[in-house]
């Protein structure tokens, strides 16, 4: 007689897990319904496998912790293969996951390029969501931000991609009425704030200018939110300037300053080295072009910041008529 399965599976995910509610979440069914598939496997077995304790803390028995041992090898031996064969019939191609401020300002601008160099290699991009691991086990590359160095990830080649160092850009017409009287006014706008205040706190200790009274403007939970709102001439914000490059250089945003806050934060590119061959060289056409783009857009923006800078000079040299 074949032990029952939906019982196996609840008790794994509940021994995973350390508790039913956890597992029951997991699984989406109730917390009373993985409890009676445990008791259900219990009965099967005729022996116990949880000491259950206050507060419905579960401590696993020593045979209990064996079988909960090869069961998670066992489901995922079975995922991999259900993976697998899936990928047989549709393979997935090339798949890369970044997080939204890179995918949308970033990557899928310049993608059309790569998929004219590479017309071969099928590509899925996805999300990559900030704070959150990612499934080597369904992703090939990923791009990502870190605010604490270099993430740390076995069987993953970590490269450092695009510096975080952001500064304070607006839109040209809110630029032009801040800066009626030369210097850019900043008590005169709102500040957008990405996440929390911190940012421009420390911007304005750096730049050792008074922080203005109004100074609590909105609030944006992402990236993306914080750029549309600048766009929309809406406020200030600080923004990674390797990120919003092709905002820079079209004039969409302007640079009202060239002091930096979080030049420890950078952008990395994770690449998963536990690829099947399949994939390995599409991944490796992949990180070639990705860092070639990277190099071609640092050449412009310094030609851009040169032809800027000659301007200025040259103006500075003709003569004021009175």
């Amino acid at each position: 007689m074949y032990p029952p399965l939906t019982a196996l599976r609840a008790f794994e995910a509940a021994s995973r897990c350390g508790s039913f509610s956890a597992a029951a979440e997991e699984l989406s069914v109730t917390q009373s319904a993985v409890s009676h598939q445990v008791r259900h496997l219990e009965d099967w077995l005729g022996a116990p496998l949880f000491v259950r304790g206050k507060g419905n803390r579960l401590t696993l028995l020593p045979h209990g912790a064996a079988l909960a041992q090869r069961l998670t090898a066992s489901f995922g031996e079975i995922e991999a293969a259900c993976r697998s064969a899936r990928q047989a019939q549709d393979p997935p191609g090339l798949v890369i996951a970044a997080i939204p401020s890179v995918a949308v300002c970033w990557l899928i601008p310049r993608l059309d390029q790569f998929r004219r160099r590479h017309p071969d290699i099928r590509l899925r991009v996805m999300y990559a969501l900030h704070g959150q691991a990612i499934d080597f086990s369904d992703v090939d590359l990923a791009l990502i931000f870190s605010k604490e160095g270099a993430p740390r990830a076995d069987g993953v080649r970590v490269t450092s991609f695009l510096p975080g160092a952001s500064t304070p850009v607006c839109s040209p017409s809110l630029a032009a009425e801040l800066g009626k009287s030369g210097a850019y006014d900043f008590t005169k706008a709102t500040l957008l704030h990405d996440s929390g205040v911190g940012g421009w706190q420390r911007w304005f200790a750096r730049a050792q200018v008074p922080l203005p009274r109004a100074f609590e403007g909105p609030v944006f939970e992402d990236f993306n939110l914080l750029r549309a709102a600048a766009l929309a001439g809406q406020g200030i914000a600080l923004c990674a300037g390797a990120i919003i490059a092709d905002d820079l250089r079209s004039e969409r945003l302007v640079e009202l300053s060239s002091v930096t806050v979080h030049d420890d934060c950078a952008y990395y590119l994770l690449d998963h080295q536990n690829r099947g061959s399949a994939n390995r060289e599409a991944a490796e056409a992949f990180r070639e072009w990705l860092f070639a783009s990277r190099e071609q857009d640092a050449r412009m923006r310094e030609a851009a910041l040169d032809a800027r800078d000659a301007y200025v000079a040259e103006q500075d040299q003709v003569p004021h008529q009175v």
